[in-house]
């Protein structure tokens, strides 16, 4: 056994703070006016705001103390007033704390009841009795009832503390006559009575040591309601606590000191579940197995839950639970076990959260008003009742799940069905208190394992008598030896009940995620590509993921897919690529490779059976092995140098510590590096979903919460917005796959589990702020009212002519008239029969979606609002965010110039047409003096989308001083799915330049997110990897006679295998045909390289060599020739193929658009693959007089085994039916 100090700085100490709270006697009684507490309380029951009397250290390096919040939690209905008749019993509870830097921090909070001896209070105290009595008495011989007005002219100052002073003597004289009156229950005379007020000794700790801090604070209370002093004053038990008792090192034990006797505390290892010490035994006794299941999922899923109690520990321990049991995931969102009244705006938060509030005594469920039930997990502990949100799915296995878990229960005595009384929270006799000094040392020995053979034995047969007997009074005050022995069983029951439970849900988990790795998608080259482009990047293959699960689990996984936490858990997993895992991250991926071990991989995940865990025993054998010896041991308390007087003693009172002997190891640590947190802390990682911190949930004043609230609504609304993109991803045909969305019956239930979350976020947008609601949905609710005001005004509203108001137009902008709306409604009332308001709301929503109304729905519901002029303010936020639903897929087009010339981009008007798989944009004008426009496609219902990019018409009208440019490339952003689009052209873009130009049809190229080229698409900067296809052309021309005979060839045969190969694949893999043909390295680019290979450049033609210019002239002598009768002699022959050889060249001339030489060249080959005619056209060209000369002795076209190879590779294209896009030959009618 090791000697432990707690040498570090304060992440590596037990407890962080100590703190105390209670009643200020300076600033005197302060009514807490959030309580909610009317007037017709008597004093004694009223609360009081309560203040922290003191803390120490002052502040820590890593957590700094935040005062308000620690009060509120610490006491969270405020200070409570008792007399000597009401009960005194000490209670217990804890609460969570986050700090600035995202870490948790526990509070455990012992509250007990000291003698008011300031006589301020006392008078203060009677005072407001007196007044309270005189106004009761008047009140009730009143004819009427004037309660309310009487109350309201009661003190309800911020200060108490003068009010007896500021009494006249009169008034004082007036008020005594009733004294003898005052014996009723909640009065107060001093005179009788004793006036006691509750004090509260808080330890703040890293990690939930909840036995170990519990049992430190009730011997710290014990030892100041005992009649004799401590061995030390009590500022050397802080001391120690705060400043030399360490953190247990992992997978170790460690024993320190408090008052009255020893406390052990111990620490998972490294393979183990996170430190978990909230009893889940008293859950499950409270709740049950059903309804704990159904609350586990309910948090999965991310609902709204809402925990009811008039207990806080309960609260505690139902919220911590679940927390606990949702290993490896975390709960993202609020995270409030306990809040005050004053917090209870909170409610109205149109987000996921899990808090808790009391209740008051008497208080009925529908007294809260709660603004949320659509999607609300409403748990009310204390009468062991769950009521989750309609068409919640089931757990998966969970009818197994629940048989597994109850065996647990029952090996442990617990009933399954739960509804049994948990023990209560006080704590009066809590901590073993061992007078007997020998006794003592036994018991530690026995902890420590150090007795063996016969101690250990004669030890067992002292405990199994006591137990018979009833053991006896040890010492005056103590316990007996049965009952110690009772506690640490007890004590170890717990925790051994806690990890194996723990171990069930864990391994359930662990089944359904097994190979969730596999799923990942890893598309980031560094981390800071992947920051940016975070929101637009699809991390994990949904659709494959649940292609392989059983069919019964689909509703639940494919909801929890679209969580918080599970993105979460994905992200941590594609991070750890370039930065270390999260300890919970890393514990469930090496227990995952521990059971691959085990695993034949011979079973179907679709049609696995359900297997139990088989760690249980181990598990609670590990931690018995901790509990019953330590490893570690504390340095003892002991005397400090404190100033003579200090540290008196005072039965029933807690002194006031000494502040300069409690901070003087501050400065002591300053020197020494500051370490990371503890690796277990369940806290969130760097690069996890930012949240509202909790110290700006706590912040009462008035601007905090409107912040808070705003901060609430715009987290909303991005939501929405992410949510509709998702949607509409969902629907866009082939390009969902390429997204990774999976097969077409996935694909069904993925878009209505979108379509479920799209529900719930309006029903949250819509309770928000709501004061008045009917039923349980807050949107049908707003609909009814709607309904109801609309039918008031539509007898004066109709006319003779409004029995078109059905009709709808489709152009943009236009909206449905009033009718549309109400009678979809109508359609909903009438035919579901049964409904609640919730389904009818969602009914509703799924009809407005599939008749693509539902914006315009939102917007006119908006509009017309004088009926309720009380509504919020959120609507224009409503109106400009929901307008995604229906107004389709929005694309951005950027324009970028050569850098040199990219001011001639002001002298022409471009405009733009994109095309797709599924359709074009149509003609796009870019606005004047810009070079970027942004478009929507899919308003008209017959085209929802633009598919998978594939070609980009680019032209200008030709006006302007210089109507030309030089054109690097042409970039188009989907805004919906992050792809970018880059279509290279490195062209002139006008007449008298280049091929004279005025339009040309470039070939797109998809870019991966967050590339170099991303990054200068708007600052006309043209990215150097993606080299155009006529920076090819002009390479190839200016080395003609250079280029190699084979590299020309390979590069022809390599773009006819690319289309035999891809004629081969299964439809659903094919890629691009466009790209094949007209891309780089495509039959165009290639087929010209060839017919440039050795061509004679500035002898016929004047200006820049083309190909076009070569056939243009080879037909041309054709037809001359064959007008001519010059064929004889020549090897060309006359018929059918060199007609159709002359025909579609005049036809392609004869085409109104003003393509240019290049653009002529593309659309000859095109039509010549498409019309199996170019390996009947190429013999021709090279049989041509004029190829002799025009061409060289080495050109590949004068090379008849050349050429012949050449028509035989193209021949083989004829076998498949080629399907050009409609760009492509616009305007060509052949």
């Amino acid at each position: 056994m090791n000697t432990a100090a707690a040498t570090g700085s304060a992440s590596c100490r037990f407890a962080h703070y100590f703190v105390v709270c209670g009643v200020d006697t300076e600033t005197g009684l302060e009514p807490d006016d959030g309580a909610g507490e009317g007037f017709e309380h008597s004093p004694v029951r009223r609360s009081f705001k309560s203040k922290v009397l003191a803390h120490y250290p002052e502040n820590t390096d890593r957590n700094p103390f935040n005062k308000d919040a620690v009060n509120m939690l610490c006491m969270p209905r405020g200070l409570s007033f008792r007399t000597q008749a009401d009960r005194l019993d000490p209670q217990f509870h804890s609460f969570t704390i986050s700090f600035d830097d995202c870490t948790r921090s526990y509070g455990f909070v012992h509250t007990f009841y000291e003698e008011v001896t300031s006589p301020q209070i006392i008078t203060a105290m009677q005072t407001l009795c007196q007044m309270h009595h005189v106004e009761h008495h008047s009140s009730s011989l009143a004819s009427s009832p004037s309660s309310s007005s009487s109350s309201a002219s009661s003190p309800s100052t911020s200060s108490m503390d003068s009010l007896a002073s500021s009494l006249d003597e009169s008034d004082a004289e007036s008020l005594a006559g009733v004294s003898g009156c005052l014996g009723c229950v909640g009065s107060f005379d001093p005179t009788r009575d004793t006036l006691y007020v509750s004090k509260a000794l808080c330890l703040v700790t890293p990690l939930p040591f909840l036995q170990a801090s519990r049992q430190f604070l009730v011997q710290l209370h014990q030892a100041v309601t005992s009649q004799t002093a401590p061995p030390l004053p009590l500022e050397s038990y802080i001391h120690n606590i705060l400043y030399e008792v360490p953190l247990p090192p992992p997978g170790r034990s460690l024993r320190f000191h408090g008052v009255q006797g020893p406390i052990l505390c111990q620490r998972p290892g490294p393979g183990e579940l996170p430190l978990g010490e909230y009893p889940l035994g008293d859950a499950f006794s409270l709740l049950g197995v059903d309804s704990m299941v159904k609350l586990l999922t309910c948090a999965l899923l991310e609902t709204q839950v809402l925990l009811y109690s008039s207990d806080y520990q309960r609260l505690m321990t139902v919220a911590e639970g679940i927390n606990t049991l949702l290993f490896p995931f975390q709960w993202q969102h609020i995270y409030l076990p306990i809040i005050s009244a004053p917090l209870h705006h909170l409610l109205d938060a149109p987000v996921p959260f899990l808090m808790g509030i009391q209740r008051r005594d008497g208080a009925q469920r529908s007294s809260l008003n709660l603004p949320h039930e659509a999607n609300l997990c409403f748990v009310d502990i204390d009468n062991h009742c769950v009521e989750a949100p309609e068409d919640l799915p089931q757990f998966p296995d969970q009818t197994e799940l629940i048989q597994e878990l109850s065996e647990v229960l029952l090996q442990f005595g617990l009933p399954p069905q739960g509804g049994v009384i948990a023990k209560p929270t006080t704590t009066s006799s809590s901590s073993p208190r061992l007078s007997s000094l020998v006794l003592e040392d036994l018991m530690e020995d026995r902890r420590n394992g150090n007795l063996g053979g016969e101690e250990l034995a004669v030890l067992e047969r002292l405990q199994a008598l006591a137990r018979r007997c009833g053991g006896g009074k040890m010492s005056d005050g103590g316990k007996t030896l049965g009952h110690v022995f009772e506690e640490e069983e007890e004590e170890l029951k717990a925790a051994k009940l806690n990890i194996q439970l723990r171990e069930v849900f864990a391994g359930r988990f662990a089944a359904m995620f097994g190979r969730y790795d596999d799923f990942v998608i890893h598309s980031a080259l560094d981390l800071d590509s992947w920051l940016t482009n975070r929101e637009g990047m699809f991390n994990f293959d949904k659709g494959s993921f649940l292609s392989v699960q059983p069919a019964s689990h689909l509703h639940f996984l494919s909801r929890f897919l679209e969580t918080s936490m599970f993105s979460s858990f994905v992200d941590g997993k594609v991070i750890s690529r370039w930065a270390d895992r999260e300890p919970l991250q890393q514990l469930f991926d090496s227990r995952l490779e521990r059971e691959r071990l085990y695993d034949t991989g011979s079973e179907d995940s679709c049609s696995c059976l359900y297997r139990k865990c088989t760690t249980l025993f181990e598990s609670g054998q590990t931690i018995e092995r901790r509990l019953l010896k330590a490893d570690h041991t504390a340095i003892h308390p002991h005397l400090l140098d404190m100033r003579i007087g200090q540290g008196r003693h005072h039965p029933g009172y807690f002194p006031k510590l000494q502040a300069d002997v409690l901070a003087q190891a501050q400065n002591t640590n300053k020197s020494e590096p500051k370490r990371s947190t503890v690796s277990d802390q369940s806290g969130k990682s760097t690069f996890a979903r930012k949240n509202l911190r909790q110290s700006k949930l706590l912040d009462l004043t008035p601007q905090a919460i409107t912040q808070t609230h705003r901060e609430f609504v715009d987290g909303l609304l991005s939501e929405c917005r992410l949510k509709t993109k998702r949607m509409l991803k969902e629907r866009m045909g082939k390009e969902s796959v390429e997204l990774g969305q999976g097969e077409a019956s996935i694909t069904g239930l993925q878009e209505n589990t979108l379509i479920h979350g799209l529900c719930d976020l309006l029903e949250r947008t819509w309770g928000h702020g709501l004061q008045v609601k009917q039923g349980k949905s807050a949107l049908w609710s707003h609909l009814l009212h709607y309904q109801a005001a609309q039918g008031k005004t539509e007898a004066p509203a109709e006319s003779p002519g409004s029995n078109c108001s059905d009709q709808r137009t489709v152009d943009d902008g236009a909206l449905p008239l009033r009718g549309s709306l109400i009678q979809d409604m109508r359609f909903i009332q009438t035919m579901s029969e049964g409904l609640s308001d919730v389904g009818q709301a969602r009914a509703w929503i799924h009809l407005a979606l599939e008749k693509k109304m539902l914006s315009q729905h939102l917007k006119e519901l908006l509009t017309n609002q004088d009926w309720a002029v009380d509504k919020k303010k959120r609507d224009k936020c409503i109106k400009r965010d929901f307008a995604c639903l229906s107004l389709g897929i929005p694309y951005r087009v950027v324009i970028i110039p050569m850098k040199k010339l990219s001011i001639a981009m002001a002298t022409v008007d471009p405009w733009v047409c994109v095309s797709g798989e599924l359709g074009d944009s149509g003609v796009r004008q870019i606005p004047k003096n810009t070079q970027e426009i942004f478009f929507q496609v899919g308003i008209h219902p017959a085209c929802k989308n633009l598919g998978r990019l594939s070609t980009l018409q680019l032209g200008q009208e030709n006006s302007g001083l210089l109507a030309k440019c030089l054109i690097d490339c042409v970039m188009v952003y989907n805004e919906i799915t992050g792809h970018t689009y880059k279509f290279p052209c490195g062209r002139w873009l006008g007449k008298g330049v280049g091929d004279g130009s005025l339009e040309r049809v470039l070939i797109g190229q998809l870019v991966s997110p967050g590339a170099e080229e991303d990054a200068g698409r708007l600052t006309g900067t043209p990215p150097p990897e993606l080299a155009s296809p006529s920076q090819s052309v002009r390479t190839v021309l200016g080395s003609l006679g250079r280029m190699p005979f084979v590299e020309v060839q390979e590069d022809m045969r390599e773009a006819v295998n690319n289309l035999v190969k891809h004629f081969h694949k299964p439809e659903q893999e094919r890629g691009n045909l466009t790209v094949l043909l007209c891309g780089e390295g495509g039959l165009v680019l290639c087929l010209e390289k060839f017919l440039l290979h050795g061509l004679k450049s500035n002898r016929l033609f004047q200006r820049n060599v083309f190909v076009w210019d070569f056939v243009e002239k080879a037909v041309a002598s054709m037809e001359t020739a064959d007008q001519m009768g010059d064929l004889h002699g020549s090897t060309l022959t006359k018929g059918p193929p060199c007609d159709l050889l002359c025909h579609y060249v005049s036809a392609i001339n004869a085409s109104p658009r003003n393509i240019g030489k290049e653009g002529k060249f593309q659309l000859f080959v095109c039509l010549g693959i498409r019309d199996r005619l170019l390996s009947l056209w190429l013999p021709l060209l090279a049989d041509c007089p004029l190829t002799a000369r025009t061409y060289e002795d080495g050109a590949l076209l004068r090379d008849r085994a050349a050429v012949h190879s050449l028509s035989r590779m193209l021949h083989t294209l004829n076998d498949f039916a080629i399907t050009l896009e409609t760009a492509l030959v616009k305007g060509v009618d052949l």
